[in-house]
C-alpha cells in the first residue's frame, strides 16, 4: 500500500497509465458496457480490473489511436491523431522527443513532478523516454524485451514454436516491471512530489507465456468461451495480478487503464471454430473496425463516482491534455498539433459535451486501405483502394449496438451523413498532410514479408 501524508489540496494529483497489449474490449470477467451483456468473457478471471471499474468510471467507448502498438504509443505520448504523427511503426518525419510529450505538459503545468515509463516503448520509436522527458525508464524496449520467439528460444515466427513457453519466475516480465513502478511511486511519495507513471504491459501480446499452475487452472476450467488458449487466459490473470499490485496507491491519485489495440483475431494454440476472440465486436488487431480500436478504457481517482459509466467516445490522444488539466496547467499552452481534448469534465459529468473539433475522432491506416471517423453513435468506415481512390463506405450506429455487419450499414439510407463524415476526414487528413494509400510493389522472385509483429 503506498501512502500519502499530503492531502489532495496540498499536492497535485498523481497520476498512473496502465496501458496493456493486445488486450481487446470484451476480454475482461466483467462488462465493459453493461448494455452490452456480451462484452465481458466468462472464462477469464481479471478481479483486479473489475475492481478498477468498481471503483471508478467505465468509457464505454473507449478507443485506442491505431490498431497497432507503436502508432497508439507515439500518438499517446504526444495527443496526436496516427494521421499526424504516423500510422505504422516507422515515421521518419514524427520525432516524438521534437513535439509536446506528456511529461514535458505535466512539469510545464508543475515543475515537481516526476515522470517514469515501465515496460513497452515500442517498435521505432526513435526517441528515448528521456529525450521525451521521462525521469526513468526501462530504455527503448519493445516486443522482443517481452518475449518473442527470436528471444525465447524459437527461430522463426510464432507459428514455428510451441502454443506458449512456461516461466514459472515472471512471465511477460509483469512481476519486474510492476516492482519497479511500485518502487518509483513510493520514491516519489516519500519525497513529497507528484508523480506520473506508465507502465506499458508486455501482456497480451504474443509470444504467449505463463506459469505451470496458471497453465493447470485454466486447463482444468475446460474449453474458453472464446477463440484463445487456457495458456492465454493464464497470461491474462498474471496481468491482471500485476494490475492490482498497482492500486493501492494514495487517494489523491488517477488510475487510467487502457490498451494499445483491440485483440487479436488468433491466437497460437486457440481454436478459430468458437466465437471469436473480440465477440461481439466485429474485427481485430490491424483494422479499424471497433475490434481493432475499442479498448478497455477505465478511470479511477478523486472526483469519480464508483460504478459509473460514460457513454461518450474519447480516445488514447486524449490523454496528454486530460492529464495537463488535471495538473493545472492551461489549455493555452498546449501547442497546436495536439489534436486531443481534456475529458477531465467527464470524470465528474460523464454527460457533459467535450470541445472536440467537429466532435469526431478519426482513424487512419493506409497500410491496411482504411480510415474511420466516429461522431456521436455514428461511425464512417472508408475502404480505400491501392491508387487512393475509394473503394466504399459503411455507415453504422456503434452506440448501444457496436456490430459493423453489412446488415446494419445505413449509407444508402443516410448519404448526407455519410458525405459530412468523409468531409471531416478528409480535412484533418489534408490539414495533417497524412500519407495515403500507395500501389503496392511486386518484387519478382520474393514473398510478401509475414506480420510478425
Amino acid at each position: 500500500m503506498i501512502v500519502s501524508g499530503l492531502s489532495a489540496a496540498d499536492t497535485p494529483p498523481n497520476i498512473l497509465l496502465i496501458l496493456t497489449d493486445d488486450q481487446g474490449w470484451s476480454q475482461n470477467a466483467m462488462a465493459m458496457d453493461q448494455r452490452v451483456p456480451e462484452s465481458m468473457s466468462s472464462y477469464l478471471e481479471t478481479p483486479h480490473i473489475a475492481k478498477l471499474m468498481q471503483d471508478g468510471m467505465r468509457f464505454t467507448s473507449g478507443y485506442s489511436p491505431a490498431p497497432l502498438c507503436t502508432p497508439t504509443r507515439r500518438s499517446i505520448q504526444c495527443g496526436t491523431t496516427t494521421a499526424r504523427s504516423g500510422t505504422e511503426f516507422r515515421s521518419p518525419k514524427w520525432i516524438p522527443a521534437e513535439h509536446l510529450t506528456i511529461p514535458k505538459a505535466l512539469k510545464a503545468a508543475n515543475p515537481d513532478y516526476r515522470c517514469a515509463h515501465f515496460g513497452k516503448w515500442g517498435e521505432q520509436m526513435i526517441s528515448t523516454p528521456e529525450e521525451c522527458g521521462y525521469d526513468l525508464s526501462d530504455g527503448m524496449t519493445g516486443n522482443n524485451t517481452g518475449g518473442m520467439p527470436s528471444t525465447l528460444g524459437v527461430k522463426g515466427s510464432h507459428n514455428d514454436g510451441p502454443p506458449h513457453f512456461i516461466d514459472n519466475e515472471d512471465p511477460k516480465r509483469t512481476r519486474t516491471m510492476t516492482a519497479r513502478a511500485k518502487a518509483f511511486m513510493e520514491a516519489q511519495v516519500r519525497d513529497g512530489k507528484p508523480f506520473y507513471v506508465q507502465t506499458s504491459y508486455y501482456a497480451q501480446h504474443l509470444s504467449v507465456v505463463c506459469t505451470e499452475e496458471g497453465l493447470a487452472k485454466y486447463e482444468a476450467k475446460g474449453t474458453p468461451d472464446r477463440g484463445y488458449p487456457p495458456a492465454w487466459a493464464a497470461m491474462m490473470e498474471e496481468l491482471d495480478a500485476g494490475v492490482g499490485d498497482l492500486l493501492g496507491i494514495a487517494d489523491n491519485t488517477y488510475i487510467l487503464f487502457t490498451a494499445d489495440n483491440g485483440g487479436r483475431g488468433t491466437v497460437p494454440g486457440g481454436d478459430e471454430a468458437r466465437m471469436p476472440t473480440n465477440h461481439p465486436l466485429t474485427g481485430a488487431k490491424h483494422d479499424l473496425f471497433e475490434g481493432g480500436i475499442r479498448v478497455p478504457f477505465i478511470v479511477r481517482g478523486p472526483g469519480v463516482n464508483p460504478g459509473s459509466a460514460c457513454h461518450v467516445p474519447v480516445a488514447g490522444y486524449d490523454f496528454l491534455p486530460t492529464f495537463q488539466q488535471l495538473a493545472g496547467g492551461k489549455k493555452k499552452a498546449l501547442t497546436p498539433e495536439v489534436d486531443g481534448v481534456s475529458f477531465a469534465r467527464l470524470l465528474k459529468n460523464p454527460k457533459a459535451e467535450l470541445k472536440r473539433t467537429h466532435n469526431a475522432l478519426i482513424f487512419h491506416r493506409p497500410g491496411k486501405l482504411m480510415s474511420a471517423v466516429r461522431q456521436g453513435d455514428n461511425k464512417l468506415v472508408v475502404l480505400w483502394q491501392g491508387n487512393g481512390e475509394v473503394k466504399s463506405k459503411a455507415l453504422y450506429d456503434v452506440g448501444n449496438d457496436p456490430r459493423e455487419i453489412p446488415e446494419r450499414d445505413r449509407a444508402a439510407q443516410e448519404p448526407e451523413r455519410v458525405d459530412a463524415l468523409f468531409a471531416i476526414l478528409s480535412s484533418h487528413l489534408d490539414e495533417v498532410d497524412a500519407e495515403r494509400p500507395k500501389p503496392a510493389k511486386a518484387k519478382k522472385g520474393r514473398k510478401p514479408k509475414a506480420e510478425g509483429k
